[in-house]
């Protein structure tokens, strides 16, 4: 695992392959970093599929609302909801969507990501300054490049486990 220089500001996801591990950038989208701990901590996060998965552009999960694996999972909801909790407004910077950050999921208002997010799998040039970019995978971008494809896939991968570094 790579040496986590922010404990608090860094999640570790665990995927069928192994752990991946972003850096979040809190000086750069507070209110996203913040939610996303928020969420981490609560077990939320836990066992929600990815269920937007396009290969040679990114992959999309953490509809906490639908995306869900256990009792009652319908593929078909997953990626409609968001969290329980107001949206968040856009915290657009000049940080690129380069391979292996971590965008911010949203309608077509700037101000509607919530819960959800992609991890880009190439530079993806034509989304900066669109979508709030709030963090980066420093290690395991190769289990990320190994999720299951497809909109949504047949088979889903999931988040196995995501977890706020200082709390592990």
């Amino acid at each position: 695992m790579a040496d986590i220089k922010d404990p608090e500001n860094t999640i570790i996801m665990t995927l069928k392959d192994g752990d991946v591990v972003i850096e979040l950038l809190p000086d750069v989208a507070p209110a996203h970093t913040a939610r996303m701990k928020e969420l981490a901590r609560a077990g939320k996060y836990d066992n929600v599929c990815f269920h937007r998965v396009i290969d040679g552009f990114m992959a999309q999960t953490g509809d906490v609302a639908n995306g869900n694996m256990e009792d009652g999972f319908n593929l078909s909801r997953a990626g409609t909801g968001g969290s329980d909790m107001p949206d968040l407004p856009a915290e657009f910077s000049k940080i690129p969507h380069a391979r292996g950050s971590l965008g911010a999921a949203r309608s077509q208002n700037p101000n509607s990501a919530n819960s959800q997010f992609f991890i880009n799998f190439k530079d993806n040039d034509f989304l900066n300054g669109q979508y709030t970019v709030y963090g980066q995978v420093v290690s395991g971008m190769e289990h990320v490049d190994a999720i299951m494809k497809g909109e949504p896939p047949m088979n889903p991968d999931r988040m196995i486990s995501v977890k706020v570094a200082a709390d592990v």
